[in-house]
């Protein structure tokens, strides 16, 4: 859990202060950008507020220096300025946060990340957690850029903090964002395939669903061009997509049958395949 109590150190409070001073400045430029009008918005891209973003950072990580900064067990230095964005009410409104109070959280993990204190397992653990919550209100607020960062980071601490799970998580959460990120619309609809057959590779057996759609459309396609009973074209089409099937087991049909028991057998190959090297990769975490 992220603590709510106040800054520990007369230090700590002065970064506390550097940090929002940053956050409010660079929440001005932010601000700009949201009150684009919409479409104008959807067609720019948030790198050149990314690399702001970078220079603020960077300079209230040039003045971070602890000297010696003492930590109640294994805690956050800056859990004061997650809380707030982090931690809402059940059932309250996720857009009811403030941009700022985000954009300093961000700011602050990002001086944790790549401060000079070496954090222990359990700091990287509850770091990645801050990462990872900052996510979603930074998509709902309408900067995915800024939660791609957040789901990136979150990420490589789970790794180190080795759960596969919430790197995962993580993994899926960070394509979303990067597809919602994208100024072209034809570039945003393309990535939703990917998303809706695999969960970008994360989620696999959602492929199983696509497999049994694609059977649909090939049973339907040849049982227009077959002369036969129902029951015989699904046992080939069954068969047909896993191996293809000879000369003469499509006699029967007529133009343009061959022609889509091709097309099923090279879709199935590339499908499965498709299928079977994701879920090895899920299984063994290659």
């Amino acid at each position: 859990m992220l603590e709510r109590n106040a800054p520990s150190s007369p230090f700590v409070a002065d970064m506390s202060m550097r940090i929002e001073r940053h956050a409010d400045a660079y929440g001005e430029s932010i601000t700009e950008f949201l009150a684009q009008p919409h479409g104008l918005r959807r067609r720019a891209t948030e790198q050149p507020l990314l690399d702001l973003f970078t220079r603020h950072t960077e300079a209230v990580v040039a003045t971070y220096d602890p000297p010696g900064i003492r930590r109640a067990g294994d805690s956050l230095v800056f859990g004061h300025i997650y809380a707030p964005a982090l931690l809402r009410p059940a059932g309250s409104d996720p857009q009811a946060v403030p941009v700022n109070q985000l954009l300093a959280a961000l700011i602050a993990a990002e001086v944790e990340f790549r401060g000079p204190l070496r954090l222990s397992r359990t700091q990287n653990r509850l770091l990645a957690e801050a990462y990872e919550r900052l996510g979603r209100p930074l998509v709902q607020a309408g900067l995915p850029g800024h939660a791609a960062l957040a789901y990136r980071r979150a990420g490589s601490l789970y790794r180190i903090d080795e759960d596969t799970d919430a790197e995962d998580r993580c993994g899926l959460a960070l394509a979303r964002a990067r597809r919602q990120a994208q100024p072209q619309a034809w570039r945003r609809l393309g990535g939703l395939v990917p998303d809706l057959v695999c969960g970008y590779g994360y989620r696999p057996f959602r492929m199983l669903w696509f497999v049994v759609f694609q059977l649909l459309v090939f049973t339907g396609a040849v049982a227009l061009r077959a002369e036969q009973p129902v029951a015989v074209t699904v046992y080939q089409v069954l068969m047909n997509y896993l191996n293809p099937l000879g000369i003469g087991d499509t006699d029967h049909l007529r133009v343009g049958g061959r022609a889509v028991f091709v097309t099923e057998a090279y879709t199935g190959a590339v499908t499965m395949s498709v299928f079977f090297a994701l879920l090895v990769r899920r299984w063994f975490r290659l």
